[in-house]
């Protein structure tokens, strides 16, 4: 394909965080089935959410990206993504009306099955055998034959991710998105959480604003229609490649596995394969970004994975720990904005706050999360630039992996419901309450900015 690398010149470059398959044939054969099927997202909604993130690096719109740590072809169940997608939606309503700007939705979903890990083999009671590296390289049980890689695995993945997308597309075109239904959600865990009043009273403005945009003749379709779109770390070589497409269109290559595609903390490697197979990809891509970075290596990745400065190219993820992200972020914000580039800035307040029990649970603290997030905002009020969005890891089910919030859970409710592939998630419960957290955060800096420029309106004069 034009300007796309070839596998093998993207393996010599050491592609990092791989799998070693066993069996060449029966990988080459998945790869083949795969570049034989559809797409999974179109060129076109690459390019709409491209339009979009360029919203969240002017200003003008912030990014709601949220979903499962490690997706697994068990929970591919209308059940699971239904209460996934009710958790974002709840979320991005409240989001919405306080920033006064567009929340861009976009799910961790329909392809995050695939991990990096720190580690290539786990011992257990003296037995070692490969590490679990998501339901896309090998199983989770730790026996010999779960952790053998096995390529007809990343078929599965596009089976799943498939089923996933169509039944997403029919809930969000379908009504099960209505603004009025989401409202109803959120009342819900106002009334039945011991949330404080303020959020009781926010949750009031917002049911007084949708009553006044009926009774101006809002369309219904207005109400029930949301744009959503899907994102993962493009991790796998083979699937990423497998699936990547040249649009019709222009003649240029698109990554189809995805509409958003990111490059972790651990593949970032300015020589590295992912960062030349996605720098070749038309799409919208991320980066994450962790404590490490230096200001000169942020500003190689912008210069090389978004050469022309082209709005909505780029989103830097950061993951800093809340302990870090006051010192740590505002060199990179400086040294990117030093190029020129508006990119999108978004925090992830989940990858470095992780830490392990003594029963050997891993777990995040839910103050500590925000107390990220609130950080990230404090750097982005002093440098005068936008907190473009937030990652989350979250869940629309009822599990117990993350301490903290208005249930007040503690370490010893972690067994209760602990369902994880990899690392904790929020559950719904809690990721409603970081929505309100949010709220108060993007109404300050509402104040700090003076002006919206999404609502800028001249009066005409007849």
């Amino acid at each position: 394909m034009p300007n796309i690398p070839s596998l093998t010149d993207l393996h010599a470059l050491g592609a990092a965080q791989q799998p070693t398959y066993p069996d060449a044939a029966a990988l080459n054969d998945a790869v083949g089935e795969l570049r034989r099927r559809p797409p999974l997202v179109f060129a076109g909604e690459c390019d709409d959410l491209r339009s979009r993130i360029a919203d969240v690096a002017a200003g003008r719109a912030f990014l709601l990206q949220a979903g499962d740590c490690a997706e697994t072809f068990g929970n591919v169940t209308a059940v699971n993504i239904r209460n996934a997608l009710r958790v974002q939606l709840s979320m991005a309503v409240v989001l919405q009306y306080a920033a006064q700007v567009p929340v861009v939705k976009v799910g961790r979903l329909a392809g995050q099955y695939a991990k990096p890990r720190s580690a290539d083999t786990e011992t257990r009671d003296g037995v070692t055998l490969p590490t679990y590296r998501g339901d896309a390289v090998n199983g989770l049980d730790f026996d010999a034959a779960s952790r053998v890689p096995d390529p007809r695995r990343l078929v599965e993945v596009y089976n799943n991710s498939a089923a996933t997308l169509n039944l997403v597309r029919a809930f969000v075109s379908g009504g099960f998105a209505d603004l009025r239904t989401v409202h109803s959600w959120n009342t819900d865990f106002v009334r039945n959480s011991q949330v404080e009043a303020k959020y009781e009273e926010l949750s009031a403005e917002i049911e007084r604003a949708m009553a006044f945009m009926i009774t101006c003749g809002v369309s219904d379709d207005a109400l029930r229609i949301i744009h959503y779109w899907a994102s993962h770390e493009a991790l796998l070589m083979e699937y990423e490649h497998a699936l990547t497409r040249i649009d019709s269109r222009t003649g240029t290559p698109y990554g189809t596995s995805g509409h958003l595609l990111w490059i972790g903390e651990r593949t970032r490697q300015l020589d590295g394969a992912h960062v030349a197979l996605l720098a070749s990809l038309r799409n919208p891509i991320g980066v994450k970004l962790g404590p490490t970075t230096t200001p000169q290596t942020a500003r190689e990745l912008v210069e090389r994975l978004d050469p022309h400065g082209e709005p909505g190219r780029l989103t830097l993820i950061t993951r800093m720990g809340a302990d870090k992200v006051r010192d740590a972020l505002p060199p990179l914000i400086q040294a990117v904005e030093a190029t020129g580039r508006k990119v999108a800035w978004v925090c992830d307040p989940m990858h470095g706050n992780t830490y392990e029990t003594e029963r050997g649970y891993k777990t995040r603290a839910f103050p500590v999360i925000w107390e990220e997030v609130d950080g990230f905002f404090d750097v982005h009020a002093e440098l005068g630039t936008w907190p473009g969005g937030v990652h989350l890891e979250l869940t629309g089910n009822d599990v117990t992996e993350c301490v903290g919030g208005v249930h007040e859970l503690d370490e010893t409710d972690l067994a209760d419901r602990y369902e994880t592939a990899c690392d904790p998630r929020l559950n719904r419960n809690q990721g409603i309450e970081l929505a309100f957290y949010l709220a108060e955060r993007l109404r300050e800096d509402i104040e700090r900015r003076g002006v919206n420029p999404v609502q800028e309106f001249t009066p005409h004069e007849l």
